[in-house]
């Protein structure tokens, strides 16, 4: 941590242990709302944690409802109507679908979502120096920008790739111009790309036996919330198909190749930060909205063993984790 980081942090404790020892003192637990489109993850310890370290403690000053719409977005309106009528103090809410659905259930209940790419284009704020309305918090990444530097990462990890499949859920509006980009991207690389799409699991067997007939040398999976819940499968259909693949967050952990994305953790942390100081009583619509500044590459040497591939040590050196 360098210096400013930690005058930051130290002075970001200083401000929240008083408050945190007041709200024991005076014996107020405040509630705290979660609300995710994925399922359950170490994530929440990491957000517990963060919070923790700021002195509000899980069953001492602050409660904490999680709800998982476990990859379903259709639970998502429900869910966050569920967590409303507890009457929290703060919702979290990540990605944008989340965000989205705890907006339509509530218009004073302060909001702070995470990994949400385009939040004014989704008109959850207004800008991000003045949100204006009761959502804050920390955008993610344009799809686009992340999957053409998944792109130029995955080319460098398998330098004979001419044809790359791109797989990607034609449902997801931003789908479209994540293929425009990620093709522009492909064409500077010298690489073909070929686009390849699927809806439900049911379709991940065509897709890879596409790629497979159009002799595809590798494949770049667009982090969608079609495909997070079954990125293990993806990452083994793509061993047994003999491509080298690349994705987002938690990829290369659940056997993919290579994986690169925002991290998560540190992006979580940030929220904890936003959920302190609306419980010390900031005011959403006058707090900026700030974006990710870390980013991780994890590399899985045990997946580029089973595939016959030696990877650079240039990119290796530049791994922020290497599973072996």
């Amino acid at each position: 941590m360098d210096r400013r980081a930690f005058i930051a942090a130290a002075a970001g404790g200083l401000l929240a242990a008083p408050l945190a020892a007041e709200a024991q003192q005076a014996g107020t637990v405040y509630r705290i709302g979660y609300l995710s489109i994925g399922s359950p993850s170490p994530l929440r310890q990491v957000f517990e944690e963060a919070l923790r370290e700021r002195g509000w403690v899980t069953g001492k000053n602050v409660v904490i409802a999680y709800r998982y719409a476990e990859e379903k977005s259709d639970r998502l309106p429900a869910l966050a109507a569920e967590l409303v009528r507890l009457e929290p103090q703060v919702i979290v809410a990540a990605p944008t679908a989340s965000a989205k659905a705890a907006k339509d259930a509530t218009s004073t209940i302060p909001i702070v979502m995470w990994g949400v790419p385009d939040p004014v284009g989704e008109r959850l704020i207004a800008s991000f120096a003045r949100p204006g309305g009761n959502v804050t918090g920390i955008t993610g990444v344009p799809p686009w920008e992340s999957s053409a530097k998944q792109l130029q990462l995955l080319k460098e990890g398998v330098a004979r790739a001419q044809r790359i499949a791109f797989l990607r859920d034609p449902a997801n509006p931003h789908s479209l111009p994540t293929v425009k980009i990620v093709t522009e991207a492909a064409r500077s690389l010298g690489v073909e790309l070929q686009v390849v799409g699927a809806r439900t699991p049911e379709q991940f067997e065509p897709a890879f036996r596409a790629m497979t007939q159009a002799r595809a040398d590798a494949l770049l999976v667009q982090l969608d919330p079609s495909f997070s819940g079954h990125l293990a499968r993806l990452a083994d259909l793509a061993v047994r198909h003999r491509l080298p693949s690349m994705c987002g967050a938690g990829y290369a952990n659940a056997g993919g190749l290579m994986s690169y994305s925002v991290t998560r953790v540190d992006t979580l942390r940030q929220a904890a930060r936003y959920v302190e100081r609306l419980l010390r009583g900031a005011n959403p619509a006058e707090l900026p909205v700030e974006q990710p500044t870390k980013f991780e590459l994890g590399i899985n040497l045990k997946t580029a063993k089973a595939l016959g591939l030696t990877i650079p040590q240039s990119l290796l050196l530049r791994a922020d984790q290497v599973i072996q």
